[in-house]
């Protein structure tokens, strides 16, 4: 990366005052048009602007000044820099979005979500610049303005760019495919399962042929028989309780009968 002169406009006045610099090398060196640099020198341009100068903060030296001082064609070259300042690498993290479209946010995570199961919440997030609680917040229909939620396309919200949506649906599916493909593509797939036939199957469902139980063996698991003289005293007394109850009814019968004979000879 090239470097660039620090306050091209200050550092402009300073050597229209300071050098005996001509227009076109001042207007190289800092980056300006050669009519602005006129206007600088004609008082109508950068008034109160206070003049930079560049040896001091390091970008010109006094050799390199003093050489194309002698030599008007030539042309002011930059000094490198004393020290040398390291690149910051960019945070990845959720993009910015600006004030007025952040309210827009729901609205296209409920479009992701409905129209893109495959989206982890991270890659939804970083689409739309949003944070992981608001999205299961949205899946959840728990977010507190869930009944104004109306999905709408990110891109046409302008939260995200076509080509990025493409490009995280595609990683998606891909992702999704990998899991669901055979860990060792070279391996053989099992053959699918087939019916056995008759004779084979029929010779596999063989049982065992069935044991008759002694008669010894069901009276041994069935429970024990009450004695015979108990059972043909029950019968016996079975029977007395019925004569005692049909010949009770006949008394009943004759006293009814005799009832309505006295009735009618009254």
């Amino acid at each position: 990366m090239a470097q660039q002169l620090l306050m091209p406009k200050a550092t402009a006045v300073w050597l229209v005052d300071n050098t005996a610099l001509t227009f076109s090398q001042i207007a190289k060196f800092c980056g300006m048009h050669l009519l602005e640099v006129e206007g600088i020198a004609d008082g109508e341009v950068a008034q109160g602007i206070i003049g930079q100068d560049p040896i001091s903060a390091g970008q010109l030296t006094r050799e390199e000044l003093k050489r194309c001082e002698a030599d008007q064609e030539a042309d002011l070259q930059i000094a490198p820099p004393q020290h040398e300042v390291p690149v910051l690498e960019r945070r990845r993290g959720p993009r910015y979005t600006p004030v007025s479209r952040r309210r827009d946010r729901p609205d296209a995570i409920a479009w992701l979500v409905r129209n893109h199961e495959e989206l982890t919440d991270s890659q939804i997030g970083r689409l739309v610049g949003t944070t992981k609680p608001t999205i299961t917040a949205v899946r959840e229909r728990t977010h507190w303005n869930a009944a104004s939620i109306r999905p709408v396309d990110p891109v046409t919200l302008g939260l995200c760019s076509q080509g990025d949506l493409d490009k995280a649906v595609q990683k998606a599916a891909g992702r999704k495919g990998a899991a669901k493909s055979p860990t060792d593509p070279t391996e053989p797939a099992a053959p699918a399962a087939t019916l056995e036939p008759f004779a084979e199957s029929g010779q596999k469902s063989e049982t065992p042929p069935k044991t008759e139980k002694s008669l010894e063996e069901i009276f041994a698991q069935t429970p024990s028989a009450e004695p015979r003289q108990g059972r043909k005293q029950r019968r016996a007394d079975h029977a007395e309780a019925e004569s005692e109850s049909e010949s009770a009814f006949a008394k009943l019968a004759e006293l009814r009968k005799d009832m309505e004979q006295d009735k009618n000879a009254q």
